[in-house]
């Protein structure tokens, strides 16, 4: 079982379990730079992660109560509601992204890069990926997208497209290696 030295942030959760508002607020202190980068870097906009850290603070002092040591710890335990909060934020935002397909979908992707590596000089590793990604089957293609760039799990790939997991896992397993021998071409 984990204790207070282990973990500094299990004082702090237990007592914000019971309340305490000063808990709560050093429990920000200490973490919400890390949290706010985890929505960050799922939701790649900072007025967007702005506003959900908010709700996952939220959710973190109305959830204190539930948290169980044997779980993990406690900054697991706090980027896991992160991350679950912010994909539920993007899954609202993107319903209409898993209508879309072809060249719309694709479209979507690539504005939103391109902006990215133009700053940072790699537009030709740029074209180079959205070559390679060209050469996988499209199902397998926005699979890829979705998990990798949008931060879809594989069971909400698998629910969207009704097919088990592993076909999911599979089919990522399949374009990664095709995108890996492409990009080694």
């Amino acid at each position: 079982m984990m204790n207070k030295a282990e973990d500094p942030l299990l004082s702090l959760i237990e007592k914000t379990a019971e309340g305490e508002r000063c808990a709560f607020q050093k429990l920000y202190e200490l973490t919400s730079a890390k949290l706010f980068g985890v929505l960050l870097r799922i939701l790649k906009q900072q007025s967007l992660a702005e506003d959900v850290i908010q709700e996952v603070y939220l959710l973190i002092w109305e959830k204190a109560v539930s948290y169980k040591v044997e779980n993990g710890r406690v900054m697991s335990w706090m980027i896991a509601i992160a991350r679950n909060k912010a994909i539920d934020t993007l899954r609202r935002s993107d319903e209409k992204m898993f209508a879309v397909k072809g060249s719309e979908f694709e479209a979507s992707f690539v504005l939103d890069e391109m902006a990215q590596h133009q700053q940072t000089g790699q537009i030709e590793n740029r074209m180079m990926l959205e070559h390679c990604l060209d050469e996988i089957e499209e199902t397998s293609k926005e699979c890829v997208l979705l998990a990798y760039h949008f931060g879809f799990s594989r069971d909400e790939l698998a629910k969207h497209y009704d097919v088990p997991t592993n076909t999911i896992k599979t089919r990522l397993r399949r374009a990664l290696a095709r995108l890996k021998d492409c990009l080694e071409r």
